[in-house]
């Protein structure tokens, strides 16, 4: 009798275990920042710099947070976004360090990378952080690229949940030359210079060659841009295709390489499923699947396939990533016989506003089967939701399991 009033209880334990396991591995930095109001110009700013969806997207993370009065003196400089993410980047360590680690470091000091160093813009060791265990109790932190000096101080644990996320406070904002100099505004920034010098310079000429096109890709990097351009090898052995395509149907083309809205490379990681383009327009869906295996990134369409190799720029409202091959439409170019059939698409992401230069229908460059229904309409969602394993129901579906295992209990 004892065992059957046992064996339900170690049931109903077990499954109390992996709800928590569920909800452990699921934070949302935005949420654990807005219980103390004293952190709310950091926490907006988290949210501005989509630094909050990096944040989110990583199982193991120590947030450096500083309060509105420290926020206040380093924002008193009027940095442009750019320069206030590369800033804030360098306060969001790789790493879980909380409470106890801090005071238990070996040897008394670590050497912990950041996002900053992660995105690839931060020269040299300039995006990683010193740690030090001082005497007294105190802890120092410090750019590895501030000649050693440990100006700033851990003064508080906010939250953590071990190895897994941990939120603290310190003394003011980390003091770095590098992180805090000024980054050109997406109107200064030359994109086709910035393509050319890294392996995509037969995309950008092409771009640079067609007004209309290159107009839009001007109006939409104030507002938000993301690029796809090809590699030179690829796009070379691509242009006769390109060249046969009417005036209309080469801006399209170019137009389809771009989406109107910031995506990160996190944010393509967690936003698979199809994306509109700035040559989206009405029925003409000119459209792309994202999907990533593991930390790979493809964009699909049924005529192929193609990975992303690289990150050339990625400074919010702009970023720009090379791929493999040339990624081809399937309103202006015609499926192979032999391909095998694209899968069911998922449900449709956004279709974010975009500002476009006039052009004419591009209907007499599609193909006989021009694909019909209406671009998604749904609006991007901007929040820092935290991570679900399987949605809600699975998390109901568990609680439910661990009330009907006690219940024998009764």
């Amino acid at each position: 009798m004892q065992l059957r009033r046992q064996l339900p209880l170690a049931a109903g334990a077990i499954f109390l275990q992996l709800l928590l396991a569920a909800s452990s591995h699921a934070h949302n930095i935005t949420r654990i920042l807005s219980g103390d109001p004293a952190f709310s110009t950091f926490n907006h700013y988290l949210s501005v710099t989509h630094l909050a969806d990096e944040i989110n997207s990583r199982t193991t993370i120590t947030v450096c947070a500083v309060d509105n009065d420290a926020m206040s003196k380093f924002l008193a400089g009027r940095p442009s976004i750019s320069t206030i993410k590369n800033v804030l980047a360098l306060h969001v360590l790789l790493d879980y360090f909380g409470t106890k680690k801090l005071h238990q470091i070996t040897n008394g000091t670590a050497l912990a990378a950041t996002l900053f160093q992660a995105t690839g813009t931060a020269p040299g060791s300039s995006g990683f952080v010193n740690i030090t265990d001082l005497k007294g109790g105190k802890v120092g932190l410090g750019p590895e690229d501030n000649d050693g000096t440990l100006g700033t101080y851990f003064l508080k644990s906010v939250d953590e949940v071990p190895y897994n996320i941990s939120v603290i406070q310190i003394s003011g904002i980390l003091p770095s030359d590098v992180a805090a100099a000024p980054t050109p505004s997406p109107s200064e920034l030359n994109l086709t210079s910035l393509m050319s010098a890294h392996g995509c310079k037969v995309f950008a000429d092409t771009l640079l060659a067609n007004p209309d096109a290159m107009k839009t890709y001007q109006d939409n990097a104030e507002g938000g841009l993301t690029v796809f351009c090809p590699l030179d090898d690829p796009f070379k052995a691509f242009l006769p295709k390109y060249k046969n395509l009417t005036a209309t149907g080469r801006t399209s083309f170019l137009e389809f390489l771009g989406v109107p809205m910031y995506l990160s490379m996190s944010m393509l990681k967690s936003n698979n499923g199809p994306m509109n383009t700035l040559a989206t327009d009405g029925a003409n869906k000119f459209d792309f699947t994202v999907q990533n295996d593991g930390e790979q990134v493809t964009l699909k369409t049924r005529l192929g396939t193609v990975r992303i190799t690289g990150t050339l720029l990625d400074q919010q409202p702009l970023a720009v990533y090379s791929t493999d091959k040339v990624l081809l439409p399937k309103e202006l170019f015609k499926a192979d016989a032999a391909a095998p059939a694209p899968a069911p698409a998922e449900s449709p992401k956004p279709s974010p506003k975009k500002k476009k230069s006039p052009s004419a229908d591009v209907a007499a460059d599609s193909p006989a089967d021009s694909p019909g229904g209406s671009v998604a309409d749904e609006t991007a969602d901007g929040s820092n939701g935290s991570t679900r394993l399987g949605g809600g129901r699975v998390l109901l579906g568990l609680v439910a399991l661990a009330l009907w295992a006690g219940a024998f209990l009764i």
